[in-house]
């Protein structure tokens, strides 16, 4: 089917003006169709137009009274001719269910057979479940129905009537674009509370309920907080009515925006123990989504290549509000050890693009670039602009802009103009070298005579101005801080040159590559577990990750900082960030797995041993261990509960994460797992099944056979198949393998859409095959326009991992 372009859009939104829609779903049918009748209300200068709906059978088309041919269907557009002024159109259709997480999606829980459905819109996905006109910028009210089984509840964008049993009504809500209309239908469990007169919504299967109750006051005063912040920050108040928050089954996201129904991944539930790093995330996602009422949702883009002014904001006000406002802290230190190091690393990819670009890609490519650039660049760039303007004017120019297209739509230059209204000067030239071009600067530090200088190399003729600080540190790790513009190539800064370390954007206010020089890095073992300051750590882990994956810092120093540093570090962000990193980049990638498994997991066994007893750094730690070690008795110990530790629960996930890499050992078996599975018959628990068969030596072939070719499979099941597929200790086992992704993946969009695609791409590309001769194939299937967009740009990204492997393989042997 084709996709959206911009100059289609442009020329639909010019000739048509949607005036409502009601739209009414009857989900009774217990089969894998439900029924769909849309009724639009619109207004046209133009005599043709077309109507959006991808069915499963297009039962009837009537325009102003007129019944038209259903066949006139198109590749998913229904042409509409001889339009008046005012104009009706009804469109009835029998739709699919979806499996990939995009339209309305149908699960079963595997612990009761209970069925979920929840709708998702996002790009692409509205006309999959309801008929519309999708596209960002034709608004209207919505109201719908929902007739569906008598134990069933409704949620959705409006508030929710039950009017008889099994038949639902939802208020008509604000304009809304098509891509954050949503409804939740289901035998949720459900939580009420309030707040100032809004009412506050919890749901969930019921096999999650006791979960969810025992984290709803968590919940709920995290939204309470962030409504506080965001009532104080914006004068209009949050403008949709209830707002529930629902987290449901199969999401191929962390969250989506609905207006009155945000969707979250059920993972987000926790259903076993969480590291307080884990607990903060999850309270910035509902903070995140809670930004989007006003920057998305109630002001929205015009088209998709301003997608920053929705998802740049809500990442910079999710980490904003939750340090400002909420009970969690960390927040700026996990932007940097987590969110940033994923937005530097699509910067320096060959898919990078500027945060706000000129090029108007259609809506399916525009799917591709929901990145690291999108959220965390732009939240960086942000932060840097309010940390420039200063937050008055800043603030200032924000709601202006909010207040003149509210409940509409906005695009860049709208957004700078009511900026410069409120006092900002020469933006354009800001946003041309921070929103309208892509890569970073690199910034580095000269020990000179008389004190220390700052160099700045752009890579374009950008020349971007770094508002920053710069932090010089003794051998005792005590700080010197110095405010520094850098408004040129080269900057004297007011340090003495004999600090052991210097770090340049010591706070991360910029959004740049550091490089340490060469006595900071010789004297960093001694010094950085000294540093206080949890996000100057960032900073400095984020230069050595990034230095070591550009082929200039050799990864064996990187690996022994990392096992120097460990016993002193006391974030469970840091621990549990840099582990990962450690496991995914350094072992198996950048050097050999065989040979330094065994120090990781010694340093890692020695940190849990003088851990806190029950603390999240023990959790997280604990996590490594079991994913580093080759101990086979000692996890079969913690699985048995023969050589328990002090504090640390062996639940559920643990348990799972054990059995795992018991596989991956060869320890365990079908059998195993088999068994595993009778204790946790939860999807959770089929999920986790599937990611331990796919790590089965004789388990290969039948988890590969479902990635590429299982339509049915459940997101959450296809994406933990991939996870546990290849392993860096499995190497001769999955080696057949290897070329085989580059013949069959690209079959994989024929039978998946939306984000799933790139999304099992990611995880199924042959990460730990460090291999020049796999350089070719990916090059071609990326040259391959008949393959799709998601696949192409994930290949891309997997070959500028695996160049960057061979290269620093090469530098250092």
């Amino acid at each position: 089917m084709p996709a959206l372009t911009v100059s289609e859009a442009r020329e639909r939104a010019a000739g048509l003006t949607v005036r409502s829609a009601e739209v009414a779903f009857d989900l009774t049918d217990g089969g894998t169709t439900f029924g769909v009748v849309s009724t639009l209300r619109f207004a046209a200068t133009a005599e043709a137009s077309w109507v959006d709906v991808k069915p499963e059978r297009l039962i009837s088309v009537v325009l102003n009274g007129r019944d038209l041919d259903p066949k006139l269907l198109d590749d998913g557009r229904f042409p509409l001719a001889g339009l008046q002024a005012e104009n009706e159109l009804v469109v009835t259709a029998e739709m699919k269910y979806s499996a990939d997480g995009e339209g309305l999606q149908r699960s079963v829980d595997a612990a009761d057979g209970r069925v979920y459905t929840y709708g998702m819109s996002s790009l692409e996905s509205a006309p999959r479940y309801f008929p519309c006109f999708d596209q960002p910028d034709l608004k209207a009210p919505y109201a719908i129905s929902v007739t569906c089984p008598e134990d069933w509840v409704v949620m959705g964008n409006g508030a929710a009537t039950r009017t008889a049993p099994g038949e639902w009504t939802l208020a008509e809500t604000k304009p809304l674009s098509t891509y954050f209309v949503t409804i939740v239908a289901g035998p949720y469990h459900q939580i009420r509370s309030e707040y100032e007169g809004i009412p506050l919504g919890l749901a969930c299967r019921q096999s999650l309920k006791e979960s969810l109750e025992r984290d709803a006051d968590d919940l709920f005063r995290t939204t309470r907080e962030a409504f506080d912040e965001y009532h104080r920050m914006f004068p209009q108040r949050y403008p949709f009515g209830e707002y529930w928050q629902a987290f449901v089954p199969d999401f191929n996201l962390g969250a989506m925006e609905n207006p009155g129904c945000v969707t979250f991944a059920d993972h987000l539930v926790f259903r076993s123990q969480a590291t307080e790093a884990e607990r903060s995330t999850r309270a910035r996602i509902i903070v995140h989504e809670m930004a989007h009422m006003w920057f998305g949702d109630l002001v929205t883009m015009k088209w998709w290549n301003d997608m920053w002014l929705n998802e740049s904001f809500a990442e910079y006000m999710a980490h904003r509000v939750s340090e400002d406002a909420t009970s969690y802290g960390g927040n700026w230190t996990d932007f940097a050890f987590v969110r940033k190091w994923w937005g530097l690393q699509t910067d320096q990819s060959s898919s990078t693009h500027p945060v706000a670009p000129d090029s108007l890609k259609d809506a399916r490519q525009s799917l591709d670039d929901f990145d690291g650039i999108s959220y965390a660049k732009g939240a960086a760039v942000l932060k840097q602009l309010a940390k420039y303007l200063g937050d008055d004017v800043f603030l200032k120019g924000v709601n202006a802009h909010l207040e003149a297209h509210e409940y509409g739509n906005a695009d860049l230059h709208e957004f700078i103009e009511k900026l410069t209204e409120a006092g900002a000067k020469d933006l354009d030239n800001w946003s041309a070298q921070w929103l309208r071009t892509s890569g970073l600067d690199t910034i580095t530090v000269e020990r000179a005579a008389t004190g220390v200088v700052l160099h700045r190399e752009s890579p374009d003729g950008s020349r971007r101005l770094h508002k920053l600080s710069v932090g010089g540190y003794d051998e005792s790790g005590a700080a010197s801080i110095v405010d520094v513009v850098l408004d040129q190539d080269t900057v004297d800064v007011a340090l003495s040159n004999d600090l052991a370390v210097t770090v340049p954007d010591a706070n991360d206010d910029t959004w740049a590559k550091i490089r340490l020089d060469a006595a900071s890095l010789a004297n960093l073992p001694a010094v950085l577990p000294k540093i206080a300051d949890g996000t100057t750590r960032a900073v400095i882990w984020n230069a050595i990750r990034d230095s070591t994956m550009s082929g200039e810092l050799d990864p064996r120093q990187a690996l022994e900082l990392f096992i120097t540093a460990l016993p002193h570090e006391d974030s469970d962000i840091a621990v549990g960030s840099l582990a990962r990193w450690v496991e995914e980049r350094l072992l198996g990638s950048y050097l050999p797995y065989d040979e330094f498994r065994g120090p990781v997991a010694d340093a890692l066994s020695n940190k849990l041993a003088s851990t806190a007893p029950g603390s999240s750094l023990q959790l997280v730690t604990a996590r490594g261990v079991i994913a580093t070690t080759d101990d086979a008795d000692l996890l079969r110990s913690w699985l048995e509960g023969v050589n328990s530790l002090a504090g640390l629960e062996i639940d559920v996930d643990l348990r799972w994460s054990l059995v795992l890499r018991l596989v991956q050992l060869g320890a365990y078996g079908a059998a195993e797992i088999d068994a595993e599975l009778a204790r946790d018959t939860s999807t959770e628990g089929v999920n986790q099944a599937a990611r331990c068969r796919a790590a089965l030596p004789d388990g290969k072939e039948a988890a590969w056979t479902r990635i590429m070719t299982d339509p049915a499979i459940g997101v959450k099941e296809l994406l933990a198949t991939a996870e546990g597929f290849w392993h860096p200790g499995q190497a001769a086992i999955t080696a057949p393998y290897v070329q085989r992704f580059f013949t069959d993946i690209p079959r994989t969009a024929e039978i998946r859409s939306g984000m799933v695609v790139g999304l099992t791409v990611h995880r199924i590309a042959p990460r730990y095959a460090i291999d020049a001769d796999l350089i070719a194939p990916a090059e071609a299937l990326i040259a391959d326009e008949s393959v799709g967009p998601a696949i192409r740009r994930q290949t891309a990204n997997f070959l500028d991992d695996l160049r960057r492997a061979v290269e620093v393989r090469r530098t250092f042997g």
